[in-house]
Protein backbone atom coordinates (compact mmCIF):
# COMPACT_ATOMS: atom_id res chain seq x y z
CA UNK A 1 0.00 0.00 0.00
CA UNK A 2 1.33 3.28 -0.81
CA UNK A 3 2.23 6.66 1.42
CA UNK A 4 -1.42 7.81 0.21
CA UNK A 5 -3.41 4.29 0.85
CA UNK A 6 -2.03 4.69 4.03
CA UNK A 7 -2.38 8.17 4.67
CA UNK A 8 -6.28 7.77 3.51
CA UNK A 9 -6.88 4.71 5.73
CA UNK A 10 -5.18 7.16 8.62
CA UNK A 11 -8.07 9.64 7.76
CA UNK A 12 -10.96 7.34 8.01
CA UNK A 13 -9.65 5.51 10.60
CA UNK A 14 -9.42 9.37 12.75
CA UNK A 15 -12.65 10.45 11.18
CA UNK A 16 -14.46 6.93 12.86
CA UNK A 17 -12.48 7.66 15.93
CA UNK A 18 -14.01 11.08 15.98
CA UNK A 19 -17.08 10.43 14.81
CA UNK A 20 -17.32 7.33 17.71
CA UNK A 21 -16.31 9.71 20.31
CA UNK A 22 -19.00 12.15 19.17
CA UNK A 23 -21.33 9.44 19.87
CA UNK A 24 -19.90 8.58 22.97
CA UNK A 25 -19.88 12.16 24.52
CA UNK A 26 -23.38 12.67 23.32
CA UNK A 27 -24.46 9.34 24.90
CA UNK A 28 -22.79 10.49 28.06
CA UNK A 29 -24.04 13.70 28.24
CA UNK A 30 -27.65 12.62 27.24
CA UNK A 31 -27.04 10.12 30.18
CA UNK A 32 -25.68 12.70 32.08
CA UNK A 33 -28.88 14.98 31.77
CA UNK A 34 -30.89 11.89 32.86
CA UNK A 35 -29.03 11.01 35.82
CA UNK A 36 -30.44 15.53 36.78
CA UNK A 37 -33.45 14.12 36.24
CA UNK A 38 -33.68 11.31 38.27
CA UNK A 39 -31.75 13.15 40.84
CA UNK A 40 -34.25 15.82 40.88
CA UNK A 41 -36.75 12.89 41.72
CA UNK A 42 -34.73 11.49 44.49
CA UNK A 43 -34.62 14.72 46.06
CA UNK A 44 -37.95 15.27 46.07
CA UNK A 45 -38.66 11.40 47.35
CA UNK A 46 -36.02 12.52 50.21
CA UNK A 47 -37.65 16.23 51.38
CA UNK A 48 -41.31 14.66 51.10
CA UNK A 49 -40.77 11.60 53.62
CA UNK A 50 -43.37 10.57 55.73
CA UNK A 51 -42.06 8.34 58.19
CA UNK A 52 -44.17 6.93 61.13
CA UNK A 53 -42.46 8.65 63.23
CA UNK A 54 -42.72 12.10 60.99
CA UNK A 55 -46.51 11.60 61.21
CA UNK A 56 -46.49 10.95 64.80
CA UNK A 57 -44.32 14.12 65.29
CA UNK A 58 -47.17 16.03 63.23
CA UNK A 59 -50.01 14.43 65.24
CA UNK A 60 -48.89 15.33 68.54
CA UNK A 61 -48.16 18.83 66.80
CA UNK A 62 -52.24 19.07 65.41
CA UNK A 63 -52.82 18.30 68.96
CA UNK A 64 -51.00 20.67 70.98
CA UNK A 65 -52.02 23.59 68.17
CA UNK A 66 -55.43 22.55 68.95
CA UNK A 67 -55.27 23.03 72.57
CA UNK A 68 -53.73 26.49 71.85
CA UNK A 69 -56.17 27.85 70.06
CA UNK A 70 -58.77 26.83 72.17
CA UNK A 71 -56.91 28.60 75.31
CA UNK A 72 -56.46 31.95 73.56
CA UNK A 73 -57.75 33.86 70.53
CA UNK A 74 -54.16 34.20 68.48
CA UNK A 75 -52.68 31.93 70.44
CA UNK A 76 -52.32 28.94 67.33
CA UNK A 77 -52.34 29.00 63.70
CA UNK A 78 -55.54 27.34 64.34
CA UNK A 79 -58.48 29.21 64.25
CA UNK A 80 -60.86 26.78 66.07
CA UNK A 81 -64.05 28.53 65.99
CA UNK A 82 -66.99 28.61 68.18
CA UNK A 83 -70.09 27.50 65.76
CA UNK A 84 -72.43 27.45 68.73
CA UNK A 85 -73.59 24.32 67.44
CA UNK A 86 -74.30 22.49 70.50
CA UNK A 87 -77.07 19.75 69.44
CA UNK A 88 -76.57 17.27 66.63
CA UNK A 89 -79.62 15.24 65.01
CA UNK A 90 -79.81 11.57 66.79
CA UNK A 91 -81.27 10.33 64.04
CA UNK A 92 -85.23 10.67 65.62
CA UNK A 93 -85.65 13.82 64.15
CA UNK A 94 -89.08 13.68 61.86
CA UNK A 95 -90.18 16.64 59.34
CA UNK A 96 -89.89 18.40 56.44
CA UNK A 97 -87.00 21.01 56.64
CA UNK A 98 -84.75 23.24 53.91
CA UNK A 99 -81.85 24.08 53.39
CA UNK A 100 -79.85 26.85 51.28
CA UNK A 101 -76.24 25.90 50.21
CA UNK A 102 -74.50 29.49 49.18
CA UNK A 103 -70.81 28.51 48.22
CA UNK A 104 -69.81 30.00 45.01
CA UNK A 105 -71.37 31.15 41.99
CA UNK A 106 -73.85 28.53 42.33
CA UNK A 107 -76.68 27.90 45.20
CA UNK A 108 -78.78 25.03 45.87
CA UNK A 109 -82.15 24.98 47.68
CA UNK A 110 -83.31 21.67 49.42
CA UNK A 111 -86.32 20.17 51.13
CA UNK A 112 -85.70 16.84 52.90
CA UNK A 113 -88.20 15.16 54.70
CA UNK A 114 -86.99 13.06 57.50
CA UNK A 115 -88.37 9.90 59.47
CA UNK A 116 -88.50 9.32 63.38
CA UNK A 117 -85.66 6.80 63.13
CA UNK A 118 -81.90 7.04 62.43
CA UNK A 119 -80.99 7.50 59.01
CA UNK A 120 -84.55 7.56 57.78
CA UNK A 121 -84.19 10.38 55.27
CA UNK A 122 -87.58 9.41 53.50
CA UNK A 123 -86.67 11.83 50.62
CA UNK A 124 -85.53 14.65 49.28
CA UNK A 125 -85.44 17.48 46.60
CA UNK A 126 -82.40 19.48 45.16
CA UNK A 127 -82.78 22.51 42.90
CA UNK A 128 -79.36 24.39 41.45
CA UNK A 129 -79.52 27.49 40.90
CA UNK A 130 -76.98 30.02 39.27
CA UNK A 131 -75.96 33.69 41.25
CA UNK A 132 -76.49 36.41 37.83
CA UNK A 133 -72.92 37.98 37.94
CA UNK A 134 -74.51 41.69 38.40
CA UNK A 135 -75.42 40.25 42.08
CA UNK A 136 -71.99 39.46 42.96
CA UNK A 137 -71.09 43.02 43.20
CA UNK A 138 -74.59 44.79 43.86
CA UNK A 139 -76.23 44.73 47.22
CA UNK A 140 -77.07 42.43 49.62
CA UNK A 141 -80.98 43.37 49.63
CA UNK A 142 -80.46 42.26 45.65
CA UNK A 143 -78.74 39.35 46.71
CA UNK A 144 -81.00 38.10 48.94
CA UNK A 145 -83.87 38.84 47.34
CA UNK A 146 -82.62 36.85 44.66
CA UNK A 147 -82.19 34.18 46.58
CA UNK A 148 -85.61 33.89 48.70
CA UNK A 149 -87.59 34.19 45.41
CA UNK A 150 -85.93 31.49 44.51
CA UNK A 151 -86.83 29.25 47.42
CA UNK A 152 -90.38 31.04 47.30
CA UNK A 153 -90.65 29.62 43.28
CA UNK A 154 -88.91 25.99 44.73
CA UNK A 155 -91.61 25.77 47.43
CA UNK A 156 -94.72 26.66 45.23
CA UNK A 157 -93.48 23.63 43.14
CA UNK A 158 -94.85 21.43 45.77
CA UNK A 159 -98.56 22.90 44.32
CA UNK A 160 -101.39 21.40 46.40
CA UNK A 161 -99.22 21.14 49.63
CA UNK A 162 -98.98 24.63 49.94
CA UNK A 163 -102.71 24.80 51.20
CA UNK A 164 -102.10 26.14 54.91
CA UNK A 165 -103.06 23.29 57.07
CA UNK A 166 -100.21 24.38 59.91
CA UNK A 167 -99.85 27.65 61.76
CA UNK A 168 -96.30 26.23 62.11
CA UNK A 169 -93.52 27.87 60.15
CA UNK A 170 -91.01 25.99 58.12
CA UNK A 171 -87.25 25.69 59.57
CA UNK A 172 -84.37 26.14 57.42
CA UNK A 173 -80.47 25.76 57.45
CA UNK A 174 -78.15 27.84 56.01
CA UNK A 175 -74.84 26.81 54.52
CA UNK A 176 -72.68 29.98 53.70
CA UNK A 177 -69.13 29.43 53.22
CA UNK A 178 -67.87 32.87 53.85
CA UNK A 179 -65.71 33.79 56.72
CA UNK A 180 -68.52 34.72 59.68
CA UNK A 181 -67.88 35.38 63.07
CA UNK A 182 -70.84 33.02 64.41
CA UNK A 183 -72.55 34.51 67.50
CA UNK A 184 -75.37 32.06 67.93
CA UNK A 185 -75.95 28.80 66.01
CA UNK A 186 -78.14 30.58 63.79
CA UNK A 187 -76.72 34.02 63.22
CA UNK A 188 -72.80 35.37 62.65
CA UNK A 189 -71.32 38.31 61.03
CA UNK A 190 -69.74 38.14 57.54
CA UNK A 191 -65.74 39.28 57.73
CA UNK A 192 -65.05 39.15 54.56
CA UNK A 193 -66.43 38.24 50.73
CA UNK A 194 -64.18 35.37 48.89
CA UNK A 195 -64.65 33.96 45.50
CA UNK A 196 -65.32 36.40 43.15
CA UNK A 197 -68.32 38.78 45.89
CA UNK A 198 -67.81 41.92 46.28
CA UNK A 199 -71.03 42.78 48.33
CA UNK A 200 -69.80 46.10 50.31
CA UNK A 201 -72.58 46.76 52.67
CA UNK A 202 -73.08 43.04 53.44
CA UNK A 203 -69.23 43.65 55.50
CA UNK A 204 -69.93 43.39 58.92
CA UNK A 205 -73.53 42.34 58.87
CA UNK A 206 -75.49 39.76 60.13
CA UNK A 207 -76.00 37.26 56.97
CA UNK A 208 -79.07 35.31 58.96
CA UNK A 209 -80.63 38.44 59.38
CA UNK A 210 -80.23 39.53 55.92
CA UNK A 211 -81.84 36.49 54.37
CA UNK A 212 -84.63 36.53 57.21
CA UNK A 213 -85.11 40.17 55.76
CA UNK A 214 -85.59 38.90 52.23
CA UNK A 215 -87.58 36.13 53.21
CA UNK A 216 -90.17 38.27 55.04
CA UNK A 217 -90.26 40.68 51.94
CA UNK A 218 -91.49 37.41 49.67
CA UNK A 219 -94.00 36.55 52.25
CA UNK A 220 -92.02 33.43 53.42
CA UNK A 221 -92.64 32.15 57.12
CA UNK A 222 -89.34 30.41 57.03
CA UNK A 223 -87.40 30.90 59.98
CA UNK A 224 -83.28 30.55 59.55
CA UNK A 225 -82.69 28.15 62.65
CA UNK A 226 -78.81 27.44 61.80
CA UNK A 227 -76.01 29.15 60.17
CA UNK A 228 -73.12 26.88 59.34
CA UNK A 229 -70.02 25.78 57.51
CA UNK A 230 -69.67 22.75 54.47
CA UNK A 231 -67.79 20.71 57.17
CA UNK A 232 -70.07 20.99 60.20
CA UNK A 233 -72.97 19.60 57.76
CA UNK A 234 -70.58 16.79 56.87
CA UNK A 235 -70.47 16.32 61.08
CA UNK A 236 -73.95 16.59 61.53
CA UNK A 237 -74.97 14.33 58.68
CA UNK A 238 -72.69 11.63 60.19
CA UNK A 239 -73.55 11.80 63.55
CA UNK A 240 -77.39 11.71 61.88
CA UNK A 241 -76.38 8.21 60.62
CA UNK A 242 -73.77 7.43 63.11
CA UNK A 243 -73.92 8.55 66.84
CA UNK A 244 -70.70 7.76 67.18
CA UNK A 245 -69.37 10.38 64.93
CA UNK A 246 -67.09 12.81 66.56
CA UNK A 247 -65.65 14.42 63.76
CA UNK A 248 -65.42 15.28 59.93
CA UNK A 249 -62.89 16.15 57.39
CA UNK A 250 -63.35 17.84 54.06
CA UNK A 251 -60.31 17.16 51.34
CA UNK A 252 -61.60 18.42 48.25
CA UNK A 253 -60.22 21.51 46.47
CA UNK A 254 -59.81 22.76 49.66
CA UNK A 255 -59.66 21.08 53.25
CA UNK A 256 -61.07 21.69 56.98
CA UNK A 257 -62.21 19.92 59.84
CA UNK A 258 -64.26 20.12 62.46
CA UNK A 259 -64.95 17.75 65.47
CA UNK A 260 -67.22 17.58 68.61
CA UNK A 261 -65.26 19.44 71.93
CA UNK A 262 -66.16 19.34 75.45
CA UNK A 263 -67.49 22.80 76.87
CA UNK A 264 -65.42 22.78 79.65
CA UNK A 265 -62.21 22.59 77.23
CA UNK A 266 -62.85 25.80 75.53
CA UNK A 267 -61.25 27.93 77.94
CA UNK A 268 -61.33 31.40 75.92
CA UNK A 269 -64.90 31.00 76.61
CA UNK A 270 -64.90 30.10 80.29
CA UNK A 271 -68.62 29.54 81.63
CA UNK A 272 -69.76 28.87 78.52
CA UNK A 273 -72.77 26.96 78.78
CA UNK A 274 -74.67 24.52 76.71
CA UNK A 275 -77.53 21.96 76.79
CA UNK A 276 -75.11 19.01 75.53
CA UNK A 277 -71.78 20.01 77.58
CA UNK A 278 -70.34 20.26 74.49
CA UNK A 279 -69.68 22.42 71.18
CA UNK A 280 -68.53 21.44 67.10
CA UNK A 281 -65.27 23.80 67.00
CA UNK A 282 -64.39 24.63 63.36
CA UNK A 283 -60.75 24.39 63.17
CA UNK A 284 -59.78 25.82 59.91
CA UNK A 285 -57.40 23.18 59.62
CA UNK A 286 -56.16 24.71 56.50
CA UNK A 287 -54.22 26.96 58.35
CA UNK A 288 -51.94 24.77 60.68
CA UNK A 289 -48.43 24.79 60.08
CA UNK A 290 -45.31 22.83 62.16
CA UNK A 291 -41.85 22.48 61.78
CA UNK A 292 -42.36 18.83 61.21
CA UNK A 293 -44.56 19.15 58.15
CA UNK A 294 -42.18 17.95 55.51
CA UNK A 295 -42.02 21.31 53.28
CA UNK A 296 -40.03 21.32 50.20
CA UNK A 297 -38.21 24.15 47.88
CA UNK A 298 -41.84 23.55 45.46
CA UNK A 299 -43.80 24.76 48.52
CA UNK A 300 -42.07 27.61 48.96
CA UNK A 301 -42.08 28.75 46.07
CA UNK A 302 -45.82 28.05 45.03
CA UNK A 303 -46.61 29.80 48.87
CA UNK A 304 -44.77 32.72 48.08
CA UNK A 305 -45.97 33.11 44.21
CA UNK A 306 -49.87 33.00 45.97
CA UNK A 307 -52.37 35.79 47.07
CA UNK A 308 -51.72 34.27 50.54
CA UNK A 309 -48.55 33.64 51.25
CA UNK A 310 -47.61 32.20 54.88
CA UNK A 311 -51.57 31.43 55.06
CA UNK A 312 -53.16 28.29 54.51
CA UNK A 313 -50.05 26.06 54.61
CA UNK A 314 -51.24 22.99 55.76
CA UNK A 315 -53.99 23.34 52.92
CA UNK A 316 -51.13 24.09 50.43
CA UNK A 317 -50.01 20.41 50.63
CA UNK A 318 -52.79 18.58 50.65
CA UNK A 319 -55.72 19.97 49.09
CA UNK A 320 -56.66 19.74 45.35
CA UNK A 321 -55.91 23.25 44.65
CA UNK A 322 -52.47 22.76 44.65
CA UNK A 323 -51.16 19.33 44.24
CA UNK A 324 -51.59 19.09 40.58
CA UNK A 325 -49.54 23.21 40.47
CA UNK A 326 -46.65 21.07 42.79
CA UNK A 327 -46.02 18.24 40.44
CA UNK A 328 -46.04 21.12 37.54
CA UNK A 329 -43.31 22.65 38.96
CA UNK A 330 -41.36 19.71 39.83
CA UNK A 331 -41.80 18.91 35.99
CA UNK A 332 -40.56 22.35 34.83
CA UNK A 333 -37.64 21.68 36.73
CA UNK A 334 -36.95 18.75 35.12
CA UNK A 335 -37.36 19.58 31.55
CA UNK A 336 -34.80 22.24 32.64
CA UNK A 337 -32.34 19.38 33.69
CA UNK A 338 -32.98 16.92 30.08
CA UNK A 339 -34.06 17.55 26.79
CA UNK A 340 -36.35 14.07 26.81
CA UNK A 341 -39.08 16.61 27.60
CA UNK A 342 -38.38 17.39 24.20
CA UNK A 343 -38.97 21.41 23.00
CA UNK A 344 -39.52 23.61 26.01
CA UNK A 345 -43.10 24.51 26.28
CA UNK A 346 -44.47 27.98 27.73
CA UNK A 347 -47.53 25.69 28.93
CA UNK A 348 -45.31 24.52 31.86
CA UNK A 349 -44.50 27.41 33.35
CA UNK A 350 -48.10 28.28 33.54
CA UNK A 351 -49.37 28.62 37.02
CA UNK A 352 -52.40 25.87 37.46
CA UNK A 353 -52.16 24.83 34.09
CA UNK A 354 -51.68 21.01 35.35
CA UNK A 355 -55.08 20.82 37.58
CA UNK A 356 -55.50 18.27 40.36
CA UNK A 357 -57.69 15.71 38.56
CA UNK A 358 -55.53 15.51 35.19
CA UNK A 359 -52.69 14.72 37.56
CA UNK A 360 -54.88 12.12 39.16
CA UNK A 361 -55.54 10.55 35.70
CA UNK A 362 -51.76 10.67 34.91
CA UNK A 363 -51.23 8.88 38.46
CA UNK A 364 -53.77 6.41 38.05
CA UNK A 365 -52.90 5.09 34.30
CA UNK A 366 -52.34 1.55 34.15
CA UNK A 367 -52.29 1.05 30.48
CA UNK A 368 -48.59 -0.64 29.23
CA UNK A 369 -47.04 2.42 27.77
CA UNK A 370 -48.71 4.84 29.98
CA UNK A 371 -51.13 6.96 27.13
CA UNK A 372 -53.42 8.43 29.19
CA UNK A 373 -49.96 10.47 30.42
CA UNK A 374 -48.68 10.92 27.13
CA UNK A 375 -52.05 12.71 26.25
CA UNK A 376 -52.06 15.31 29.08
CA UNK A 377 -48.28 15.77 28.63
CA UNK A 378 -49.21 16.65 24.80
CA UNK A 379 -52.44 18.20 25.18
CA UNK A 380 -52.10 20.31 28.25
CA UNK A 381 -48.64 20.78 28.82
CA UNK A 382 -47.99 20.68 24.89
CA UNK A 383 -45.68 18.56 25.45
CA UNK A 384 -44.91 15.56 22.69
CA UNK A 385 -43.58 12.17 22.24
CA UNK A 386 -42.54 12.49 25.49
CA UNK A 387 -40.67 9.04 25.81
CA UNK A 388 -41.73 6.29 28.24
CA UNK A 389 -39.01 5.92 30.72
CA UNK A 390 -39.60 9.92 31.19
CA UNK A 391 -43.83 9.02 31.16
CA UNK A 392 -42.57 6.27 34.10
CA UNK A 393 -40.32 9.69 36.37
CA UNK A 394 -43.77 11.78 35.87
CA UNK A 395 -46.05 9.10 37.74
CA UNK A 396 -43.47 8.66 40.06
CA UNK A 397 -43.69 12.45 41.03
CA UNK A 398 -47.18 12.32 41.16
CA UNK A 399 -47.33 9.47 43.50
CA UNK A 400 -44.92 11.43 46.07
CA UNK A 401 -46.78 14.58 45.77
CA UNK A 402 -49.80 12.39 46.32
CA UNK A 403 -48.38 10.32 49.12
CA UNK A 404 -47.19 13.00 51.13
CA UNK A 405 -50.55 14.59 50.98
CA UNK A 406 -52.72 12.21 52.22
CA UNK A 407 -50.15 11.01 54.88
CA UNK A 408 -50.62 14.47 56.51
CA UNK A 409 -53.96 14.26 55.86
CA UNK A 410 -54.06 11.11 57.73
CA UNK A 411 -51.77 12.28 60.72
CA UNK A 412 -54.45 15.63 61.08
CA UNK A 413 -57.43 13.64 61.20
CA UNK A 414 -55.50 11.48 64.38
CA UNK A 415 -54.30 14.82 66.02
CA UNK A 416 -58.16 15.20 66.29
CA UNK A 417 -58.58 12.15 67.75
CA UNK A 418 -55.48 12.39 70.12
CA UNK A 419 -56.82 15.32 71.37
CA UNK A 420 -60.10 14.21 72.29
CA UNK A 421 -58.48 11.00 73.74
CA UNK A 422 -59.58 8.74 71.05
CA UNK A 423 -56.59 7.86 69.41
CA UNK A 424 -55.65 5.19 72.26
CA UNK A 425 -53.30 7.37 73.75
CA UNK A 426 -55.45 9.17 76.21
CA UNK A 427 -55.41 12.53 74.44
CA UNK A 428 -55.08 16.14 75.93
CA UNK A 429 -58.13 17.30 77.96
CA UNK A 430 -57.20 20.79 79.40
CA UNK A 431 -53.66 20.72 79.02
CA UNK A 432 -53.20 17.34 80.58
CA UNK A 433 -52.69 13.74 79.28
CA UNK A 434 -54.73 10.93 80.34
CA UNK A 435 -53.30 7.69 81.14
CA UNK A 436 -52.81 4.93 77.80
CA UNK A 437 -55.98 2.59 78.02
CA UNK A 438 -56.22 1.33 74.48
CA UNK A 439 -58.34 -1.53 75.88
CA UNK A 440 -61.11 0.56 76.52
CA UNK A 441 -60.92 2.32 73.24
CA UNK A 442 -64.39 3.48 72.28
CA UNK A 443 -65.27 3.26 68.44
CA UNK A 444 -65.26 6.22 66.60
CA UNK A 445 -66.29 7.83 63.55
CA UNK A 446 -64.87 10.23 61.61
CA UNK A 447 -67.18 12.26 58.36
CA UNK A 448 -65.14 12.75 55.38
CA UNK A 449 -66.35 14.36 52.66
CA UNK A 450 -64.77 15.77 49.27
CA UNK A 451 -63.91 14.45 45.90
CA UNK A 452 -59.79 13.99 46.65
CA UNK A 453 -60.83 11.52 48.96
CA UNK A 454 -63.87 9.79 47.52
CA UNK A 455 -62.70 9.74 43.67
CA UNK A 456 -59.13 9.74 43.91
CA UNK A 457 -58.53 6.19 44.74
CA UNK A 458 -54.86 5.72 45.54
CA UNK A 459 -55.11 9.02 47.48
CA UNK A 460 -57.70 7.53 49.74
CA UNK A 461 -55.81 3.76 50.00
CA UNK A 462 -52.75 6.08 51.04
CA UNK A 463 -54.78 7.97 53.66
CA UNK A 464 -56.10 4.62 55.23
CA UNK A 465 -53.15 3.33 54.88
CA UNK A 466 -51.31 5.64 57.35
CA UNK A 467 -54.03 5.54 59.55
CA UNK A 468 -53.69 1.99 60.57
CA UNK A 469 -49.70 3.00 60.17
CA UNK A 470 -50.12 5.46 63.29
CA UNK A 471 -52.93 4.35 64.90
CA UNK A 472 -51.56 0.65 65.29
CA UNK A 473 -52.96 -2.41 64.50
CA UNK A 474 -54.84 -2.35 68.68
CA UNK A 475 -56.59 1.08 67.85
CA UNK A 476 -56.96 1.09 64.21
CA UNK A 477 -59.89 -1.48 64.02
CA UNK A 478 -61.87 1.09 66.25
CA UNK A 479 -61.55 4.06 64.14
CA UNK A 480 -63.64 3.99 60.71
CA UNK A 481 -64.00 6.55 58.17
CA UNK A 482 -67.54 7.21 56.84
CA UNK A 483 -67.84 8.55 53.31
CA UNK A 484 -70.65 11.32 53.62
CA UNK A 485 -72.42 12.90 50.44
CA UNK A 486 -74.13 16.27 50.60
CA UNK A 487 -72.86 17.63 54.18
CA UNK A 488 -73.34 21.11 52.84
CA UNK A 489 -76.82 20.85 51.92
CA UNK A 490 -78.33 17.60 53.82
CA UNK A 491 -76.06 18.59 56.80
CA UNK A 492 -77.64 21.72 57.14
CA UNK A 493 -81.33 20.88 56.59
CA UNK A 494 -80.21 18.28 59.91
CA UNK A 495 -79.37 21.20 61.85
CA UNK A 496 -82.15 23.32 61.60
CA UNK A 497 -83.54 19.88 62.39
CA UNK A 498 -81.73 19.22 65.48
CA UNK A 499 -82.10 22.90 66.65
CA UNK A 500 -85.73 23.74 66.02
CA UNK A 501 -88.34 23.37 68.86
CA UNK A 502 -90.59 20.41 68.59
CA UNK A 503 -93.29 22.71 67.92
CA UNK A 504 -91.77 23.92 64.64
CA UNK A 505 -92.10 20.37 62.65
CA UNK A 506 -94.70 21.34 59.71
CA UNK A 507 -95.19 19.62 56.34
CA UNK A 508 -96.13 22.64 54.57
CA UNK A 509 -95.49 26.37 54.62
CA UNK A 510 -97.40 29.76 54.84
CA UNK A 511 -97.07 32.16 52.11
CA UNK A 512 -98.17 35.22 52.95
Amino acid sequence: MGRLGVGLAVGCAMAACIVAAAMVGKRVSKRRKWLKMVKVLEELEESCDTTVFRLKQVVDAMAVEMHAGLASEGGSKLKMLLTYVDKLPKGSEEGTYYALDLGGTNFRVLRVHLGDQRSAILGQDIERQPIPQHLMTSTSEDLFDFIASSLKDFIEKEGNDLEQTSPRRRELGFTFSFPVKQSSVSSGILMKWTKGFAIEDMIGRDVSECLQLALSRKGLDVRVAALINDTVGTLALGHYNDEDTVAAVIIGTGTNACYLERADAIIKCQGLLTTSGSMVVNMEWGNFWSSHLPRTSYDIDLDVASPNPNDQGFEKMISGMYLGDIVRRVLLRMSKQSDDFGPSSSKLAIPFVLRTPLMAAMHEDDSPDLSEVAKILEEVLELPDVPVKVRKLVVKVCDVITRRAARLAAAGIVGILKKIGRDGSGGIASGKFRSNRPSRMRRTVVAIEGGLYTSYTTFREYLNEAMAEILGEEVSPYVVLRVMEDGSGTGAALVAAANSPPEAVADTVQLQ
